[in-house]
């Protein structure tokens, strides 16, 4: 998966480097692409006000109305009608007002109203998404979600007394009483069958009913036990089971391939460029033209080289740096994917449907044909390359004392790995040249790191696992990857360069599309306070950022260290796209979007046309009324790319222990214990960044008993003691594909 980023943001939402893929191991029947489901269904469609609207809204501001009130009101002629109802629709969509019994409309807090998307959790609860800057989300319990399903758009009640078991609901809590517009109309399962029906049983958890079905058609050949595709048809009530039927056979689950393809299904990803694409693509060539590098600055005699993961294919930034009098002379050179994709082409079309780049486990879903994200884009080294380049001075306190912008051509000198990055960093530099320009860069990029976080940025980082498959997509391997030097040292420049380049953009008044994070809520740092004081941790006033940064100093090395991580996300709010720049909470930057990764996030492509067009090399700009309707959709895509690639290793991390528990030569693992209760222990194996249950009935030689005061487990005659923070060897005992659950015994 992915080995380097920016600093974590809310959901691992800033991507960094990624490997470009392996290729796809297919499986089941081929299928028509399928493109992903409109803006529409996952966030509010943006649009201008008119001035039809504004009146609507005018006239709603004290009374519910129906069509003929309104037109009335509104002295519209009798041709207005399906005008008017079309307006009154997509107001409802925005969210701006909302439809009552009587198909009455009214603005939504005049009736205690919310609109917006909903996301469950995997306890059967939800939120719906507050789209209002600062708002707060609208917590759903279970039992009032109506039919909704995640990523639904939907319409709740705020606060609605009774609602609640308790019948005293909180402020931000609320029931969901319609649904607008569904996020996916197919569900993705396992085939199974009754005495009386056939049904599937969902992949994902958050869909807690199962879809009943007809026996699907002979033509599908889909037999029980297989991962399905199902057409959800009708779901009238919570009390009853959804209906649909089958679309689609992917095969047996343990084929190869087919989890990743359920996955894709699931989430409803593109596998295929459309042909017009393709055609446009392989008119490209794989070098670039000299016509096309004259009247750039010419960068080429410089040094410039790349540091990337292992096995990437698509390099998008390449750096150059030298000592000064004064500091550093820096370049960051980015891929100059914009003078390939232009606005409104099949190509940008296509790229803005697909918003980003998805990494899975097995393959890479590109945003961009390989004939540009691999090839005439990517920043290979020895062949000329057009780049967008910053360069900047910098002092030796890490501040810049100027900045330039410039389209580009470059030759890279060289490509690291971050191995290879690693062991320069680890050795003096002597005399040899690449040692130095890398150690160079390492002086500047440790400055800018420390300057950020005395500035007040928080260290949010995880380290990850990346799954080894062999020949048939079979996990062999887990290795867990840190986020070193080497991968800082680039860090650091892509911030630089982000946080220079939304500057300018903001101090120019050129519409862009920033990359924000939001303040979080009081309210949920101060549970998330009791949370990290229940395992320990003393913490302060955590609306103080620094507070939160002492907060986190406290958990190197504690066994509990990622659940505090993990839990301190939660309470934060989601960084994403906006076309305000609103600043950036995690980074502590008051400046800050996405410019240095456009061969795989849409988002970075427009950055790079705002600022051709602001230094006047472009006629026209992106309009505002479009970023913000854009921005919306590049958020739900990132989402949907980071759930995808969050499952696709989960799935095989199961697996490789599914074969550890089968194995005769079953490896044996260090754990650290999470937790204890009355039934047995939560452990967690740092190498692999999983957690496990080891149960009560698993822990040999004794009868064990739960001490609750002190969270641990003791033996009635051994006296021998599990408790938390305790480390311990274990092994697989059994793993639940189904409810993604391993169990381990003591080795």
């Amino acid at each position: 998966m992915n080995s380097r980023r920016p600093p974590r943001e809310r959901q691992s939402s800033a991507p960094g480097k990624r490997k470009q893929g392996t290729g796809s191991l297919r499986a089941g029947k081929p299928r028509a692409q399928q493109k992903p489901p409109e803006e529409k269904n996952r966030r509010a469609p943006s649009a201008a006000q008119t001035p039809l609207r504004t009146a609507i809204l005018e006239t709603l501001s004290d009374f519910a109305m129906e069509v003929p009130e309104l037109m009335k009101a509104l002295r519209l002629p009798g041709e207005s009608h399906e005008k008017l109802i079309q307006t009154l629709k997509e107001l409802e969509l925005l969210g701006e007002i909302a439809r009552v019994r009587k198909n009455r409309y009214i603005l939504p807090l005049t009736a205690d109203l919310f609109t917006g998307v909903i996301q469950f959790h995997a306890n059967g609860s939800a939120h719906v998404l507050n789209e209002t800057t600062g708002g707060n989300d609208l917590l759903i319990r279970g039992e009032n979600s109506f039919t909704a399903m995640h990523g639904d758009r939907v319409v709740a009640r705020i606060g609605t007394p009774g609602f609640s078991k308790d019948g005293n609901a909180p402020k931000h809590e609320g029931r969901v009483i319609r649904i607008l517009t569904r996020a996916n109309s197919t569900i993705v399962g396992t085939l199974q069958q009754s005495k009386k029906f056939f049904y599937v049983v969902p992949d994902d958890p958050r869909i807690v009913k199962d879809l009943y079905v007809p026996k699907p058609d002979p033509a599908l050949n889909a037999t029980l036990g297989d991962k399905v595709v199902a057409k959800l048809d009708s779901w009238e009530s919570r009390h009853l089971n959804p209906e649909g039927h089958v679309i689609e056979a992917l095969g047996s689950a343990k084929a190869p391939g087919v989890d990743m393809l359920s996955i894709i299904r699931k989430h409803n990803l593109p596998q295929e460029f459309p042909a017009e694409v393709q055609r446009i693509s392989a008119k490209i060539s794989p070098e670039i033209d000299p016509r096309d590098a004259s009247g750039r600055l010419d960068m080429r005699d410089h040094f410039v080289f790349t540091i990337d993961p292992d096995d990437a294919k698509d390099f998008d930034d390449a750096i150059q740096i030298e000592r000064s009098q004064n500091g550093w002379k820096v370049g960051i050179h980015i891929a100059d994917v914009s003078h390939y994709v232009k606005p409104r082409t099949p190509l940008d079309k296509e790229a803005r449907t697909r918003g980003n780049s998805i990494y899975m486990v097995d393959r890479v879903i590109p945003m961009l044909p390989e004939t540009l994200s691999n090839g005439v884009c990517s920043l290979r080294p020895h062949v000329d390359r057009l780049a967008f380049s910053v360069l900047a001075e910098i002092d030796k306190s890490g501040k810049p004392r100027s900045v330039r912008f410039a389209k580009t051509v470059i030759r890279s000198a060289q490509r690291l790995t971050y191995k290879a990055a690693l062991a320069i960093l680890n050795k003096p530099p002597g005399d040899d040249s690449l040692a130095n320009h890398v150690h160079t860069a390492w002086e500047l990029s440790s400055i800018l790191r420390k300057k950020r976080f005395a500035a007040g940025s928080l260290d949010l980082d995880f380290p990850e696992v990346k799954v080894r498959l062999d020949s048939l997509g079979r996990p062999v391997a887990l290795e867990r990857l840190e986020n070193d030097i080497s991968h800082q040292l680039i860090e650091e420049l892509m911030l630089l360069a982000n946080e220079l380049v939304a500057r300018e953009l903001k101090l120019r008044k050129q519409p862009t599309v920033y990359r924000i994070h939001e303040k979080p809520d009081p309210e949920k740092l101060m549970e998330f306070r009791e949370f990290a004081a229940s395992q320990g941790i003393r913490a302060g006033d955590l609306t103080q950022r620094g507070e939160i940064q002492r907060l986190l100093a406290q958990l190197p090395g504690k066994p509990f260290s990622a659940a505090v991580k993990i839990a301190l996300l939660k309470s934060l709010k989601r960084a994403r796209y906006f076309s305000e720049p609103l600043g950036h909470y995690g980074l502590s930057k008051a400046d800050y979007t996405h410019f240095t990764s456009p061969i795989r996030r849409y988002s970075d492509l427009l950055v790079h046309r705002a600022l051709e067009h602001r230094l006047g090399l472009s006629k026209s700009g992106p309009d505002s009324v479009s970023l913000t309707s854009v921005s919306e959709h590049l958020s739900t895509t990132e989402r949907t790319a980071a759930d995808a690639e969050r499952e696709s290793v989960r799935f095989k991390k199961l697996e490789f222990f599914q074969l550890q528990a089968t194995s005769k030569k079953s490896q044996k693992f260090d754990a650290v214990i999470m937790d204890a209760r009355n039934f047995g222990l939560f452990v967690e194996l740092p190498e692999f960044l999983l957690t496990g249950l080891v149960h009560i009935s698993a822990l040999p030689d004794d009868f064990f008993i739960f001490d609750a005061p002190r969270c641990r487990l003791v033996g009635r005659k051994t006296k021998k003691t599990y408790k938390v923070g305790d480390k311990i060897t274990v092994a697989v005992a059994k793993v639940d594909m189904f409810k993604q659950q391993v169990d381990f015994k003591p080795a």
